[in-house]
């Protein structure tokens, strides 16, 4: 039984893994709202040796606030976005939550780039808030 599985809008990309995922967060940095087009990206972490995807993926190299590369995988067709892999955190990727299958299942603990955050979105039921970039 798979632990997390999902995919993309059209369906040339699917993905699962038997691990569980180690955390679900609300990312609000700039980087991420330009990529769903919205105001904050919720990110499953999971180990990389664990996630297997169908279908090939396209990549745009982003430099995180770390300035290392951020490669930022999408499906090709749909531009649905999939992944973030964050080379400033190599044993990890980050499964973008609104491909997986079951979203309902996950509950985020955390919100990172606060500072980023629209003063209109409030979110109920987070316990840690991070100002990442120390501003």
């Amino acid at each position: 039984m798979n632990k997390i599985e999902g995919g993309c809008l059209c369906g040339n990309i699917k993905y699962f893994s038997k691990s569980d995922p180690l955390f679900t967060t609300i990312c609000h940095c700039s980087h991420c709202q330009k990529q769903t087009g919205t105001a904050f990206s919720i990110i499953v972490g999971i180990d990389r040796k664990s996630l297997h995807i169908n279908g090939e993926l396209k990549c745009f190299k982003d430099i995180g606030n770390s300035g290392k590369p951020v490669y930022r995988k999408f499906c090709g067709n749909c531009g649905s976005p999939i992944i973030s892999d964050v080379s400033s955190m190599p044993d990890l990727l980050f499964i973008k939550a609104g491909t997986v299958n079951n979203i309902k299942s996950l509950k985020p603990t955390k919100e990172i780039w606060t500072n980023h955050k629209l003063d209109c979105i409030s979110i109920n039921g987070i316990i840690e808030k991070h100002n990442t970039d120390g501003k």
